[in-house]
């Protein structure tokens, strides 16, 4: 008896809601920010990344803090890059270390662009004996 009671309750609301709205739904809920980054400059974004990556103390915040670097729309500053790798191998991942090369392949406009990424970035591959998909063969 109760749920019956409810039911008809709640179909009368979803009802009266759904007549009461005489508005489109974007006027009513407003302008949503999704970033509170939204004005920041390259400078800032690669500052607050490498920052990020020297503090890196475990896998699961390196893999998080990728995942957020390259959301954007803009390709990783050589700096990022080189704090992602470091903090990879900090946190003794190999794995993530080469997947870092790929999505940095992902992100750049042409093949001679991520060229000159390897280029810049070579000692450092050296120095941590990171290899990439390619070098590694597959």
């Amino acid at each position: 008896m109760l749920r019956a009671a409810f039911t008809g309750v709640a179909a009368r609301a979803v009802a009266v809601r759904s007549v009461t709205v005489s508005r489109p739904i974007a006027q009513v809920m407003g302008k949503r920010f999704y970033s509170g980054h939204e004005d920041e400059s390259f400078e800032a974004y690669t500052e607050r990344y490498v920052k990020f990556f020297d503090g890196v103390e475990d896998l699961f915040e390196l893999q998080r803090g990728l995942n957020n670097a390259f959301a954007y729309d803009l390709v990783p500053a050589p700096s990022v890059v080189e704090a992602a790798l470091k903090a990879s191998r900090r946190v003794n991942d190999y794995a993530t270390a080469v997947r870092i090369f790929e999505g940095l392949k992902e992100k750049v406009e042409s093949e001679k662009q991520y060229e000159e990424y390897l280029k810049e970035l070579a000692p450092l591959k050296q120095e941590l004996g990171v290899l990439t998909k390619e070098e590694l063969g597959f």
